[in-house]
């Protein structure tokens, strides 16, 4: 079984990888594609254009004629997946993996977000895929990790997501998620004897269900 990925930040690659050993997935089936073009066009434009989504989703397909499953890492180039009207296999958004998985433990979800463009845009998605079960959905922007991720300050910035991660468990929140996929490496640094959840191993978690886990497992 074959799972290629449509990343636009490079780090994402080892990221799901890491996420796909700790579920005992062959990481030699993965293929990664990273397109941070789409990204910066999208951002420089300040909209995503029909034209990007177009280029978005022929790039999702191409991954997808050689794969029994695609994971689209990036939460800014997901809508283009929404207007696939059928693909040949599983093209799963790791971010609503992760909402719906968020949602399914139900209670308070707390969202921790690095970039405030995205806070609302992640708010909405995970109220859309909150169950019964919800009480509320809070969205936490954490502005100076994205600074410190950026200047590769790595240590410290998964340090502070941590620290943040502590304190929405000690207000509360019945499951802290990481809105982003880098973020995912500070996910054992919680003390608070709860895991965040995180859309790496959400995605993937997804995908074993949707194609079969057994016959990915080493």
């Amino acid at each position: 079984m074959r799972i290629s990925f449509l990343h636009t930040v490079d780090g994402n690659k080892r990221v799901f990888d890491d996420a796909a050993k700790t579920l005992g997935l062959r990481v030699d089936n993965l293929r990664h594609e990273v397109r941070s073009d789409l990204r910066e066009a999208v951002q420089d434009a300040g909209t995503f254009s029909a034209a990007l989504k177009e280029e978005t989703k022929r790039c999702l397909l191409a991954l997808a004629a050689h794969a029994d499953a695609v994971i689209l890492t990036c939460a800014t180039l997901g809508p283009a997946v929404e207007e696939l009207e059928s693909t040949p296999v599983p093209i799963v958004r790791a971010d609503v993996a992760l909402a719906a998985a968020a949602g399914k433990v139900g209670g308070k979800i707390t969202v921790l977000c690095a970039v405030e463009a995205a806070v609302e845009p992640t708010r909405k998605l995970f109220e859309r895929h909150a169950s019964d079960t919800v009480r509320s959905v809070d969205v936490t922007h954490i502005a100076r990790v994205w600074a410190l991720f950026k200047s590769d300050n790595i240590d410290e910035c998964f340090a502070a997501i941590a620290a943040s991660a502590n304190e929405a468990y000690e207000a509360g929140a019945t499951v802290v998620a990481y809105a982003h996929p880098w973020m995912a490496p500070a996910v054992n640094l919680a003390r608070n004897g709860s895991q965040p959840l995180d859309s790496a191993h959400a995605a993937l978690r997804n995908v074993m269900q949707r194609i079969g886990g057994p016959s990915l497992c080493i």
